[in-house]
């Protein structure tokens, strides 16, 4: 750091840019008439993760909420229970149902399964990265 009587001349310059995260949530934006629930996947403002709260925006109001999208092994029965889902499926994020499908067609592709469908219509996958 530069100092009067310094025997170099130096100059500081102070730099504004820094590490927010690790990058396994993002906030983003609910929009309005929506109800977000807690542990629930969705795909707002570009992102696909778990919600980590609970949020109900209505008519002409926004809101934001914390999606966690750590490339990471999760449990869900948010699924199209018609399908097999068995362990290294390719599966994607069916928008309009908000589930998880074997369907590539207009899905966005989110992950794999790791754990195929129980009886209980329980997977595990792991989540893709966000690209």
């Amino acid at each position: 750091m530069a100092y009067t009587g310094q025997p170099v001349p130096s100059t500081v310059y102070n730099a504004a840019r820094a590490k927010i995260s690790d990058g396994k949530s993002v906030k983003v934006t609910v929009p309005e008439n929506t109800t977000i629930e807690a542990s629930k996947f969705y795909l707002l403002g570009g992102f696909f993760g778990a919600a980590m709260q609970s949020v109900t925006t209505g008519a002409g109001e926004t809101a934001e909420v914390i999606l966690n999208i750590e490339q990471a092994e999760y449990e869900t029965d948010q699924i199209d229970v018609t399908q097999d889902f068995v362990a290294g499926t390719v599966i994607y994020w069916d928008a309009a149902a908000g589930k998880l499908t074997e369907t590539e067609t207009a899905n966005r592709k989110v992950g794999r399964v790791t754990a195929g469908k129980d009886s209980n219509n329980v997977i595990w996958f792991i989540l893709g990265p966000q690209v």
